[in-house]
């Protein structure tokens, strides 16, 4: 890999974490192939030669599992979920240039070829151990086979994953009073031979390959725990016959598979070798990316699997003379009204059912990829879905669209006669670095503010001007500046929104299509001749819509509820909460008094991404027409920020100035009645009880 900026002289890889061939998909679930689909458009517009693929993950557990609820074999069950995730990801204008599957031949062979290099180089050995077993059905029990407590944090757990716990990746034996999934029995452990992979004999490689990775930073420090502790070798086999046959010709042994997190990311370069084979190596060269030369290989994933692509992944390419990939990017959850997807409540937003319900594709798209920074949450209701589509979308670039193209065509019949003033080629050459940098930052979400800030400056430019009080010698400088300025818009929205960008492309009738237009496209004269554009490029949604979509979403959540409850009602005990000597509830006295805790947790990189500081309140003054808010004047030790806060009713404004304060530093800046605020004071309840230090921290000191 390098690390020159993009774009690179050497062909790039994108790709995204196998979406697992188990269920139906879900907006959450799109925010990674969104995510990835738009930085592979991006880095295309820079010029940078890019290949996207992906695959569905065909083995495992899960799916062994569930294809035997259904009766089913697994490769009949994972294929027909395959066969859904490559209808659907087209629907959301996802275009990979590949999406095979694990179980093709040709990830096969290479999986197996990845193994017999690893034995070749020493870097595989057999060992005994502990593998759980059920008696009754005399079968062994691998991953999800198995569940019981986790013997670091005594969570309950899966036999591969402590998922509900400390999210630590389990080995085999590793489970604590372990049980049966198939009959529900205690399991018992027996001696078994499997393979491992020398993990930590990569221990030094991975201290240097995480220091020189990029991408997001939940990525680069989430493994440094794992890389820098003990570092356990890695169990590459299972006892099951659902997966990939370890290669017999090297072990002897002809019942164990390999493991799913060997042969899923060996599909990233299966899938660009039969991306090579069908476009041919002289157009891009599989080879050449992941064994011959430099490349840029950029890993966009979700971030309950960074270890497997920070820790396991390098130390498999590692041991089989691969390239390292240069980036990792982990994106952050999707939440759904402040809480998590919960498939089996039915409280999800499901793909095929935003399609359904009229939506244009790029309006998610828009929302997924610039709602949050690549590894923040993203908070997904239908009214914040409403207002970004409203005041984004329709009211900034679809407002900025139409009404620059529509006068340019029925004032001029196209883009006037005139020189592009060299203060719009300043703003479009400043928005195009912008959109560089970010870019090289990993940040989709700035990338794509950059054509919504453009289209912006456009609709306070035209209302500033008021072409259409002008005359025509007049009005040309002001409008041929404005069509070029849709056009930039256009060529940065791309990534994001493709096919709305089409629609703007093919309104101005300009040549070839936006998504072969690169950025320095930007600064190139527009078409000369267009017609009046056919209406505006996005439609606003309206409350009433807005209501209805909620209401189905309650009625459909409330309905999966009550069926859920009804099967616990079946199969537990009418005393089972943890009660006192007196036989009340633990926890009676205080129920009613606070808010519940938060079911989800946040992981320790999320909390350190939040800037807390030690502020002192300088001064503070009441915000004209508002009842609650005050403007303060806050001294945060590097500088001194305008924060506004509802305190107005509950201190004694004359009392507040002097007081030290716990202040968010890195809070996105927002306007309260008219009044920029620029951070967040922290206070306790109702009461506003201002959170504040028990010494004399000095403004700026960081709170940890």
């Amino acid at each position: 890999m390098t690390h020159e900026e993009f774009p690179t002289e050497h062909p790039a890889l994108v790709t995204c974490g196998l979406p697992y061939a188990n269920g139906d998909l879900h907006v959450g679930h799109l925010r990674t192939y969104v995510s990835g689909d738009a930085f592979s458009r991006a880095l295309r517009t820079l010029g940078q030669q890019t290949a996207f693929v992906s695959g569905s993950d065909m083995h495992g557990t899960p799916i062994a599992v569930n294809a035997q609820q259904e009766g089913v074999s697994p490769e009949s069950f994972a294929l027909r979920h395959h066969e859904q995730y490559e209808e659907t990801f087209p629907r959301f204008n996802v275009d990979f240039d590949n999406y095979g599957h694990t179980h093709e031949e040709t990830n096969v062979e290479l999986t197996q070829a990845f193994v017999r290099a690893w034995e070749e180089n020493d870097h595989v050995y057999e060992k005994e151990i502990q593998v759980a077993y059920d008696p009754d059905a005399d079968q062994w029990l691998p991953d999800r086979y198995v569940e019981g407590e986790c013997p670091y944090c005594g969570e309950h757990a899966r036999g591969d994953e402590c998922d509900e716990g400390c999210q630590r990746h389990l080995e085999p034996g590793d489970i604590v009073d372990p049980v049966s999934t198939l009959t529900g029995n205690p399991a018992e452990y027996r001696e078994r031979e499997h393979k491992f992979l020398r993990l930590s004999e990569f221990q030094e490689y991975l201290t240097g390959f995480i220091n020189r990775m990029e991408g997001t930073s939940n990525a680069q420090n989430q493994p440094r725990e794992w890389i820098e502790g003990d570092l356990q070798d890695l169990c590459i086999t299972r006892d099951m016959d659902w997966g990939i046959d370890y290669p017999d010709e090297v072990s002897g042994e002809d019942d164990l598979v390999l493991y799913v997190w060997v042969d899923a990311p060996i599909e990233y370069v299966a899938s660009s070798k039969q991306y090579s084979e069908r476009v041919g190596s002289d157009t891009y060269d599989w080879e050449d990316v992941w064994q011959d030369g430099e490349s840029e290989i950029v890993h966009v994933i979700g971030r309950d699997i960074i270890q497997h692509h920070t820790v396991f992944w390098p130390s498999m390419l590692k041991a089989a003379d691969y390239n390292e990939p240069r980036a990792v990017c982990a994106t952050g959850f999707v939440n759904l009204n402040g809480e998590a997807f919960s498939t089996s409540r039915n409280r999800a937003i499901w793909a095929d059912e935003y399609l359904q319900e009229g939506f244009h594709p790029d309006l998610l798209r828009y929302y997924l990829a610039t709602a949050a920074g690549f590894e923040r949450d993203v908070n997904f209701s239908w009214e914040r879905f409403q207002e970004r589509v409203n005041t984004e979308l329709a009211d900034v670039v679809g407002n900025f669209v139409n009404r620059a193209l529509l006068f340019a065509a029925r004032n001029f019949e196209g883009t006037p006669d005139a020189e592009l003033t060299d203060e719009t080629e300043t703003r479009i050459a400043e928005a195009m670095d912008d959109y560089e940098d970010a870019l090289n930052d990993y940040d989709v979400r700035a990338a794509g503010e950059t054509a919504v800030a453009l289209a912006r400056y456009g609709n306070e430019y035209i209302q500033n001007a008021e072409p259409w009080k002008l005359d025509d010698e007049a009005a040309a400088p002001v409008i041929r500046d404005c069509v070029q300025l849709v056009k930039a818009v256009t060529i940065l929205l791309q990534p994001i929104a493709p096919e709305k960008a089409e629609d703007a492309w093919a309104q101005l009738a300009a040549d070839g299509s936006a998504a072969d237009a690169t950025i320095g496209d930007c600064l190139q004269a527009p078409p000369e001749h267009f017609p009046e554009p056919d209406g505006p490029l996005f439609e606003k949604i309206d409350d009433e819509r807005v209501a209805e979509l909620n209401e189905k979403l309650a009625e459909r959540v409330a309905e999966a509820t009550a069926d859920d409850e009804d099967e616990r009602d079946e199969t537990e005990s009418d005393a089972d909460t943890t009660t006192d000597e007196d036989n009340t509830t633990m926890t009676e006295d205080t129920t009613d008094e606070f808010e519940p805790l938060a079911d989800e947790r946040i992981s320790f990189d999320d909390f350190q991404a939040l800037d807390l500081r030690v502020g002192r309140i300088e001064t503070a003054e009441g915000i004209e027409g508002a009842d609650d808010l005050l403007r303060l004047t806050v001294d945060i030790g590097v500088e001194t920020r305008q924060i506004v806060a509802g305190l107005k009713q509950l201190h004694d404004i004359a009392d507040l100035e002097g007081t030290r304060v716990v202040v968010v530093a890195n809070l996105e800046k927002a306007e309260l009645f008219g009044v920029e605020s620029n951070g967040m004071v922290l206070a306790a309840g109702e009461d506003a009880d201002l959170l504040t230090t028990h010494g004399d921290a000095a403004p700026g000191t960081k709170i940890k």
